[in-house]
């Protein structure tokens, strides 16, 4: 017989897991008297502390609950400085200070490399921020059926917390979503029913540049913006127009796909163009609704300073850019190198690379749209041997049979941009073989107050 009356524990945090929330494992006997193992997820805690909790259905073998009194807390908590932490899933670790986060994420990245046989005292200490709030370029937030704009509720994706703030985005960026939060209400506008699959509004994307001061508001709904809706499409254009001049790029696009992402079957500029500029290391870039481009611009600076100090890149030497995206790191490396060669799987991606090395007045480079394994064969045939080698994968990382190709390739010299640890430490594996040493590790903080953490490397050819 199984009891699914709640209990009240006692429970102590041995770890995180990888989304940052506490485990513990509490014994208890069932109505046979027999000792089973509880393994208990429990957010907002941290390693050591005790906390009191209910579990409802305890005879499962495990159950996520939230803590309800803190018992022993651990040195670094301190209180969250957002309203919304306990209930939205933007952020996991506001109850941390921010030197504890920095250690775990250096411990982290340790751990990984550990596991692959790697030297841990190759990495440094994590970069983190002088100012760890208000650095996300660009956000994504999302409708509930009622028309309330926000974030999802942590752990529940049918669940919208609506927001009166959000202290990692920009502050003029925040402004701008409520405003149209607001523009909604006054219209009464619905949201998107998932489950349904009913309702007008279903996401608005804002991004800015920090630079340049540009903002684009990028409102997806499932139809166009005319007919019975033309009075308040005209009211938001006014709106914006009126409070935010910043705002270069204001965008309505029609999704009608049951997938739940920012994706657009028809685009219409509701005023202004369809992209921003923005700029880093001094070269400027277009930003359409979907293009890649490091959202925290502060600490992006530092991968490409990073990227360029262990590349030790040289004027006669060829580059090639694995995963280049739009440029990031192509345009800053072309003007150190003889020329460069950037491979990347998304045409849209390269053809903006080959726009902004245009705008900058860059002509060494090259770039191809293919897979990264073939791409690779491709550019080495008309290329030849790279001296420098950069890549900054995906967070599934390069895999097995693009790592063992750039082996085969013997660059000199291969820089390693990462933004998971796990996936990075089991593709550099790969490389041994070929006879290739890993020098240096610097975990940089692009995420302050979540687990995310990057990481910038250099791998050397032995001689």
């Amino acid at each position: 017989m199984t009891t699914t009356k709640p209990e009240i524990m006692i429970a102590e945090i041995s770890h995180l897991d990888e989304k940052g929330s506490g485990q513990a494992a509490v014994w208890r006997e069932n109505e046979e008297g027999r000792k089973k193992k509880l393994k208990l997820t429990i957010p907002q805690t941290l390693p050591g502390e005790k906390v009191r909790v209910t579990v409802d259905q305890p005879d499962r073998k495990r159950r996520k609950v939230m803590p309800e009194e803190i018992l022993e807390s651990h040195e670094h908590r301190i209180e969250s400085a957002c309203p919304h932490f306990e209930k939205c899933g933007g952020c996991v670790w506001q109850h941390w200070n921010y030197n504890g986060q920095l250690q775990q994420k250096t411990t982290y990245v340790k751990s990984v490399l550990e596991a692959q046989g790697f030297d841990t005292s190759l990495v440094r200490d994590t970069m983190g921020m002088e100012n760890p709030w208000h650095y996300r370029n660009k956000m994504e937030f999302t409708f509930s059926p009622e028309g309330e704009l926000g974030l999802h509720e942590q752990g529940n994706f049918r669940k919208i917390i609506s927001l009166e703030t959000c202290l990692i985005a920009g502050e003029k960026m925040v402004e701008a979503a409520m405003e149209v939060a607001t523009w909604a209400k006054d219209h009464q506008l619905k949201g998107y029913n998932k489950d349904r699959h009913e309702g007008l509004l279903r996401h608005l994307m804002v991004r800015q540049s920090f630079v340049t001061g540009e903002i684009m508001l990028a409102l997806f709904a499932t139809e166009a913006p005319e007919n019975n809706l033309q009075t308040a499409v005209d009211d938001l254009v006014k709106r914006i127009g009126d409070k935010f001049p910043e705002v270069k790029s204001l965008m309505w696009l029609e999704n009608t796909d049951w997938a739940d992402r920012t994706q657009s079957e028809k685009s219409h500029i509701l005023s202004g163009r369809d992209f921003i500029y923005d700029e880093m290391d001094g070269y400027r870039f277009r930003l359409w609704f979907d293009t890649f481009f490091q959202t925290n611009p502060t600490q992006a600076q530092k991968l490409v300073d990073l990227a360029v100090e262990f590349g030790e890149p040289k004027k006669d030497e060829k580059m090639i850019d694995l995963f280049c995206g739009v440029g990031t790191f192509s345009l800053p490396f072309a003007s150190r190198v003889e020329k460069l060669a950037g491979i990347e799987i998304v045409e849209t991606s390269i053809e903006s690379a080959k726009r902004n090395a245009k705008d900058n007045g860059l002509e060494n480079t090259y770039f191809l749209a293919k897979d990264a394994r073939k791409g690779i064969d491709e550019v080495l045939e008309s290329f030849g041997t790279p001296e420098l080698l950069l890549l900054d994968p995906p967070r599934s990382g390069a895999g097995g049979k693009v790592m063992r190709r750039i082996g085969r390739s013997q660059p000199e010299r291969i820089v390693y941009v990462s933004c998971n640890p796990d996936t990075f430490a089991t593709d550099i594996k790969e490389l041994e073989p070929f006879g290739y040493t890993l020098k240096v590790v610097q975990p940089v903080d692009l995420f302050p107050h979540t687990v995310h953490v990057e990481a910038v490397a250099l791998l050397e050819r032995n001689k």
